[in-house]
């Protein structure tokens, strides 16, 4: 676990700014209004778009009227965050699709909710020079190596690119590196194809005249952003976990509703996590990842006609981490995804309406 300067800060924020700020009292949760705030372990990884709505609540005072006190916990990657859980270093959080999977399956975390879509911005990229010719004939790949971070996202977008293009991962030499390797070793002119994925795909636009060659959406591949929670504490803090939800979403309405003051704390908060993107960054980040409202998460996550659609997307990651080896079998989706808390916050009319208090704003053209 990382103990940053911007996890300390969002922690005082989150306890100085809030009490600045009041919503009405018809639109409170029971627990802030009998004044009580329920302390709550909040995991995620810095700078990365999902995990804005933490940042925004935490400059709106927003947990505190949700009756929480956050304590936040930044990890560099999936991998250790869910291993973290285990310990039981946090309760809540945001993050991969691959490490949600892999926690539930040696951890049994819980699904509970999307963050994003993430489908355009987990892609395969190469030099500017080579794209038009890689595209026109992609066995051009077949013996290269490719530079990617193996069992994630990138790395499930990527062989699912070679996928549609008629070649193998054996087509290729998988090789193993983290995100800021594979950015160094781009700048350096040491790596040509590689896996990875937003802001660092805007670093190597700008930094090494790199250009997308795939991405995941132009091979089908869905790949979604998971929040996720212990299932012991699931199971001990049901509303905690719910107004967490109700928090969160709140973030995605209002971020919707105001864009410019929204990439203006996403700059801000990508800064705090040690990332300088540009305004063209920003804007990309908002335009390539689809986020969800609570209606319509509700809607994606539903299995009144048997399997959700949310179902069908983890299904296919997992069988994915089981081909790879990560996992021994893919878990089944309807064991550890569970809409049950995002219910709660629908059927409360109180969280309801500070949940989507800025829906009907964003929803305007």
């Amino acid at each position: 676990m990382i103990t940053s300067p911007t996890c300390r800060s969002l922690t005082r924020l989150a306890l100085a700014g809030a009490l600045a700020l009041a919503l009405p009292l018809s639109l409170m949760p029971h627990a802030y209004a009998q004044g009580v705030s329920a302390k709550i372990g909040v995991s995620y990884q810095p700078s990365l778009y999902w995990a804005l709505p933490f940042y925004i609540a935490t400059q709106k005072g927003w947990w505190k009227e949700a009756g929480l006190e956050p304590n936040f916990a930044v990890f560099p990657a999936g991998a250790p965050q869910v291993a973290a859980a285990q310990a039981g270093s946090w309760d809540v959080g945001g993050t991969g699709s691959v490490p949600a999977i892999l926690g539930a399956a040696r951890f049994g975390l819980v699904t509970i909710g999307l963050t994003n879509d993430e489908s355009k911005t987990n892609v395969l990229m190469v030099h500017a020079d080579r794209r038009a010719a890689i595209l026109k004939d992609p066995k051009q790949l077949v013996g290269q190596k490719l530079l990617v971070t193996t069992n994630s996202t990138a790395d499930y977008a990527a062989r699912n690119c070679l996928k549609s293009w008629g070649l193998g991962p054996r087509d290729m030499r998988f090789v193993n590196l983290g995100q800021a390797q594979i950015i160094s070793a781009v700048i350096a002119e040491a790596g040509e194809v590689v896996g990875v994925w937003a802001p660092n795909t805007y670093t190597l636009e700008e930094k090494a005249k790199a250009e997308v060659l795939c991405s995941g959406a132009d091979a089908g591949a869905v790949v979604p952003g998971a929040l996720v929670v212990r299932a012991d504490y699931a199971k001990a803090h049901p509303a905690e976990v719910a107004r967490f939800l109700a928090v969160y979403l709140r973030g995605w309405g209002w971020a919707k509703a105001n864009p410019k003051e929204a990439q203006d704390l996403t700059r801000r908060f990508y800064a705090d996590g040690g990332v300088e993107a540009s305004d063209r960054a920003i804007e990309q980040e908002f335009a390539l990842r689809p986020t969800f409202s609570l209606d319509r998460q509700l809607a994606l996550m539903s299995r009144a006609g048997g399997a959700s659609e949310v179902d069908g997307w983890f299904a296919k990651i997992g069988a994915f981490m089981a081909e790879v080896g990560t996992v021994p079998a893919a878990p089944e989706a309807k064991g550890y995804i569970d809409d049950s808390f995002l219910k709660r916050v629908s059927d409360d009319p109180k969280l309801r309406a500070f949940a989507t208090e800025f829906d009907a704003a964003s929803a305007k053209p």
